[in-house]
């Protein structure tokens, strides 16, 4: 689908971004990407329908097997899909050199490294390749019918980080393995996660933080196609948040959600899928973002608490808010509490090279992680980099 009659934007100077504080930033996110992940599943699948959670829940036993909803700190940090396969993919890229893996890598490393801890999409993908069928026809609804499923937006957001303050290139990056999995909007909520992630970049530190988040989500959806469903959610959701009078009062938006996207849904001409459907997780990662305003532990809480598959957005938006402040708001958020910083990838990838051998803990740490992403990334580009104006991604195929 054709967009360059998008609206144009005025390019903004470009300030180049040090590779090594950049480093810094990227071991944030990871790190903040596990304490989101591992918080938000203690919620996970608990609540998919009324009465859901809210804020006087935080810090009640009513989590799944009766877990106490509450900040999880871990670390060494255990790997869980949220955080394990775009590690794969980190791996494969840093294996070949290149950003670009092809429909033959993806294959060979998902035989290679992706065989249990995945579901859904993912697990119907994986199936496909093992009767040889390539990426990107795993995503095909004609062979994959859950293709329209969460699962591309919770494991590729990497290729924005690899590619930041350059939206363009980071959706020519993540454009095959956002389609190993996700068809259509499914496909578009994935690109959105993905141009986050690159755009975190262009985030002006002297300017509010809640005006900017505000500012790269407008930004990042403009590169949706407006007829799909995932820029009706971004639309729906944003919109809600600039009309709140009350920007703690994110319990309404999350019912408004329930309404249109699930209990209301044919009324509106979408869907319902089940609680792991792209669309209905797309709405609460990007609520959760907008009402948590650059904090990291009210977006992870505020995720924690939306239902659904309450997990994956809270990892997302938490690894997003992480890698916007850094280390050392991440640290602030937990005064005196030790972070995540060693990586247990072989709870779910056991197949994967093992780079702490002296540690029986770990294979790797999060500063190594980071290390090897800026060594792939060309070099980043901050605040006001962006693609020609007008210029906006197709719909892919």
């Amino acid at each position: 689908m054709d967009q360059r009659d998008a609206p144009a934007t005025p390019p903004r100077p470009r300030l180049q971004l040090d590779r090594a504080a950049y480093a810094e930033r990227l071991r944030a996110m990871w790190a903040g990407a596990c304490i989101a992940n591992w918080t938000g599943l203690r919620t996970e699948g608990v609540r998919v329908e009324r009465p859901f959670f809210t804020d006087a829940d935080w810090g009640k036993p009513l989590g799944r097997d009766g877990a106490r909803i509450d900040f999880v700190l871990l670390d060494p940090c255990p790997a869980d899909d949220d955080t394990d396969i775009e590690y794969v993919y980190l791996h494969l890229m840093t294996e070949a050199g290149t950003l670009f893996l092809s429909p033959e890598r993806i294959r060979d490393g998902w035989r290679a490294h992706i065989n249990d801890f995945i579901w859904v999409s993912n697990r119907r993908a994986r199936d496909l390749m093992e009767r040889g069928v390539l990426p990107p026809a795993t995503s095909d609804p004609a062979l994959n019918p859950e293709s329209l499923h969460i699962d591309a937006q919770l494991t590729t957001e990497i290729f924005g980080a690899l590619a930041p303050g350059m939206p363009e290139l980071a959706l020519r990056i993540a454009d095959l393995p956002i389609r190993t999995t996700a068809y259509d909007h499914a496909a578009h909520a994935a690109q959105f996660h993905v141009l986050l992630f690159s755009l975190a970049a262009t985030v002006d530190p002297e300017k509010p933080r809640r005006e900017e988040i505000a500012r790269i989500v407008r930004e990042a959806r403009c590169y949706l196609p407006d007829a799909s469903k995932a820029a009706d959610v971004i639309d729906f959701v944003l919109a809600a948040y600039l009309a709140s009078d009350d920007r703690d009062d994110w319990e309404s938006v999350r019912d408004a959600i329930a309404r249109r996207y699930q209990e209301q849904a044919r009324t509106h001409g979408f869907v319902y899928r089940g609680f792991t459907e792209s669309a209905i997780n797309l709405a609460t990662g990007t609520m959760a973002l907008l009402f948590g305003e650059g904090s990291f532990r009210r977006t992870v809480q505020i995720g924690t608490l939306s239902g659904w598959d309450s997990d994956n957005g809270t990892a997302t938006m938490g690894a997003l808010v992480a890698l916007l402040g850094g280390m050392a708001e991440l640290q602030r958020a937990f005064p005196g509490a030790r972070l995540p910083e060693r990586y247990h990838v072989h709870r779910t990838r056991p197949t994967l090279p093992d780079r702490l051998p002296d540690d029986r803990e770990a294979e790797d740490t999060f500063t190594d992680i980071a290390r090897r992403m800026v060594a792939l990334s060309p070099r980043p580009r901050g605040r006001g980099a962006r693609a020609a104006p007008g210029r906006r991604r197709r719909r892919p195929r």
